[in-house]
This record gives structure tokens, C-alpha cells and sequence, in this order.
């Protein structure tokens, strides 16, 4: 039987890839249903051993799901999603109609930011802030800014933040571990967030843009947002098929 946690070891040295995808659920009463759902699919079915863990996140606006998968290469992933995916994506979508899911992206993780004293905290909150970039030289320049200006700062409750670079070098995407979600908001009100983002604006090839891509969220209705741009998750669980090997 795999163990469960609630957050992943984000720096296992195994994990070549990482795939993240968000799912977006009709109502925010589905986040948890949908969450349970994909992670008693894997529990039930052989699990390959490339693939190390699964975690799920609720964004804290109620829109989404999202999933964080760590695989040790793409083409064990690849095979999978070949011969066994669609068998274990219907029961989730008979049981729970309404889910659509823009599709994972590929990452790999680059560069981490941990601060020495709270190196084993467990985050209460997870923020997610994603970068679209013109290529491989404008991802590492933003996320070397980033990891740079993080250690030579102090920031209350900020855990870790760890940049993943997307293998088709359009994308940034900086999970950011944080002791709770005040820690955050007191954060983006200062003045190292007012110093991060100057730096950002000055980089070439660098935008910033919304957690789920815009052309998959629905015109705003009454039963929700519009546009789950918000980067805010509470961790939720974690399914490990193959432990870390790294001490946590």
C-alpha cells in the first residue's frame, strides 16, 4: 500500500519530471470529491515504479484542484498515459461529470530557495506564482533572480520556494512553500516583494500570467470565478508510491 502525506518532498533528487495540472470542478464542494477521487484511482491500480508520488492541492478560491505528479523520466509517464490512463480517468468522470482539465505541463525542478532554520517546517499554504517565458535563457534568468534576491533577504514564514522550469521553455512556475497564508499577504505588501517584482519587469521574455491558461476557464457566472487566476492552495494529500530518498 502507498503512504500518504500532505505535502510532497518537492526536492526528491528522483524526480526528472514533474508533471502539474490543474483540474477545474463545476463547484467549489467538488475540490475534495475530485482530489479523493484521482488519488483512490491510483491506489487502485498497479502502480509503475517511475512514478514516485502524487500530491493534491485545493485552491483557495474553490475552483480547482490542483495536481502535482513526480515521475522519474517522461517516458515512463508517456507509457502510461498510452495504455492506462483512459481506464483510470472514466470512473472519475462517471462519478464526478462537470471536471475538464486543460492538460499537465512539464517540469522539471531547477533551483531551490531554503531558508537554513525552518529547513523541515510543514507549509500551511502553497502559492504558485507561473511566468510565461520566451525560452530557455529568459527561465533560468528569471528563476536565478528569484533564488538570488530570496537569499539575501528574510522573510517571515516563507519555507522554500522552488522553481520549476517548463521542458518546452515556455513556462516558470515558482512553488512556494509558506507557514500559512498571512505569512504571504504580509509578504506581498513589503518591500522584498516590491524589490522581487521590479526585478521580474526588468527581465526580458518574462510575463507573468494566470494560474490556469484563460482560454479554459468560463465566462463568469453565478456559481463561481470567472478566471482561477489565484495562485493560493491549501495542501490537501499525498499519495507516495516510492519513498524519498532524501532525509526529510
Amino acid at each position: 500500500m502507498p503512504s500518504t502525506a500532505d505535502f510532497p518532498d518537492v526536492r526528491r533528487p528522483d524526480a526528472a519530471t514533474v508533471l502539474i495540472s490543474p483540474w477545474l470542478v463545476p463547484e467549489p464542494r467538488f475540490q475534495r470529491p475530485a482530489a479523493d477521487a484521482v488519488l483512490a484511482a491510483w491506489e487502485d491500480q498497479p502502480r509503475p515504479a517511475a512514478m514516485l508520488a502524487l500530491a493534491t492541492f485545493l485552491s483557495t478560491d474553490g475552483s480547482h484542484v490542483l495536481n502535482y505528479a513526480q515521475w522519474t523520466d517522461d517516458r515512463a509517464h508517456r507509457e502510461w498515459v498510452r495504455t492506462r490512463r483512459p481506464a483510470a480517468i472514466a470512473p472519475i468522470d462517471e462519478a464526478l461529470p462537470g471536471i475538464r482539465r486543460p492538460g499537465p505541463t512539464r517540469y522539471r525542478r531547477y533551483r531551490s530557495h531554503v531558508p537554513e532554520e525552518r529547513p523541515a517546517a510543514r507549509p500551511g499554504f502553497v502559492a504558485t506564482p507561473v511566468f510565461a517565458t520566451t525560452g530557455p535563457d529568459a527561465q533560468r534568468a528569471l528563476a536565478d533572480t528569484v533564488v538570488d534576491l530570496l537569499g539575501r533577504a528574510r522573510v517571515p514564514g516563507l519555507l522554500g520556494a522552488h522553481l520549476h522550469l517548463a521542458q518546452d521553455g515556455g513556462r516558470v512556475l515558482n512553488y512556494a512553500e509558506w507557514a500559512d497564508a498571512s505569512a504571504r499577504r504580509e509578504f506581498l505588501a513589503g518591500g522584498t516583494a516590491d524589490r522581487l517584482r521590479a526585478a521580474l519587469d526588468a527581465l526580458p521574455g518574462v510575463t507573468a500570467v494566470p494560474a490556469v491558461p484563460a482560454e479554459h476557464a468560463d465566462p463568469a457566472t453565478a456559481d463561481g470565478p470567472a478566471r482561477p487566476s489565484d495562485s493560493g492552495y491549501q495542501p490537501y494529500k499525498t499519495l507516495v508510491n516510492v519513498p524519498s530518498p532524501r532525509p526529510r
